[in-house]
């Protein structure tokens, strides 16, 4: 019989020391009952006795696939639809109406969804663009989402979702413009999961070749992550800004003492950044 049982301070402190190794995330001291509660299924898979025996075993093997697994189930992933609006109204009437008349040459945009999660974020952008910018549908424009969880990505990539992340932040028009109905479950329509391109790679370690983004999603991220490590995003970010691009974060994040390469600016109910003297 499977047995939960409390994790150590020593075997906590291992599995803090694992996450922040691999995906540069910081879990607090405090935060055992996230062990407890998301290893559990992974123990039972894998046919341990307990956690503290997963555990010893990930101490004692080279790192592999176990070891993702068990990170993948200690970060958090929460998102939902059109998340905090704000910046989704920003988005709308002020930051896509400019760069369409600043790139109305080029004919070609760039945005990027760093942490993707489950794939409501880059959806909802798609939509948003789907349903107010029809104009770019002749351009060149790439959307793309990325996280350093193959879980999560396989999840985004179906764009298939639960009724209770359904209700979260999408509303019933837009729900019953772009989703399918299947039994329990709601399957987001081709149109749009073709407009997001999906990519596994992780944002504290060496950066894959990328466009220059004219708008950068980089939501509720900083927030994992100590101070150097911040800095050093922040760093990376900036080289694949556009010079006239904007960068979004989180409500309770901020370039401030971190990066004055950063300005802020403001849009009625939100800020987003830009970089100085572009």
């Amino acid at each position: 019989m499977k047995q939960t049982m409390a994790v150590s301070t020593a075997n906590f402190e291992y599995l803090r020391q694992l996450v922040r190794e691999h995906s540069g995330i910081v879990l607090f001291a405090d935060k055992t009952y996230l062990a407890e509660l998301h290893l559990q299924p992974i123990v039972e898979s894998s046919g341990f006795a307990s956690i503290a025996e997963l555990i010893t075993h990930l101490r004692n093997h080279p790192f592999n696939n176990l070891h993702v697994q068990t990170i993948e189930a200690l970060v958090t992933t929460e998102t939902s639809f059109f998340r905090d609006k704000h910046p989704f109204e920003a988005l709308k009437q002020y930051v896509l109406p400019e760069l369409i008349k600043q790139r109305a040459i080029e004919r070609s945009l760039n945005i990027w969804c760093a942490a993707c999660s489950n794939g409501q974020e880059p959806y909802s952008i798609a939509i948003l663009i789907h349903e107010h910018f029809p104009v770019l549908v002749n351009w060149s424009l790439n959307l793309i989402a990325s996280d350093f969880s193959t879980k999560v990505l396989a999840r985004a990539r179906q764009g298939h979702y639960n009724q209770l992340e359904i209700n979260r932040g999408l509303p019933k028009n837009i729900r019953d413009r772009y989703f399918q109905r299947l039994e329990n479950n709601w399957q987001i329509n081709p149109e749009i999961r073709q407009m997001v391109d999906f990519h596994q790679f992780n944002l504290v370690q060496t950066w894959p070749c990328l466009p220059q983004f004219d708008v950068i999603f980089l939501r509720n991220v900083l927030i994992y992550f100590d101070v150097v490590t911040k800095k050093d995003l922040l760093k990376k970010v900036k080289q694949q800004l556009r010079p006239d691009g904007y960068l979004f974060l989180g409500s309770g994040e901020t370039t401030i003492n971190l990066d004055a390469s950063f300005k802020v600016v403001k849009f009625n109910n939100h800020i987003c950044y830009q970089l100085h003297n572009p």
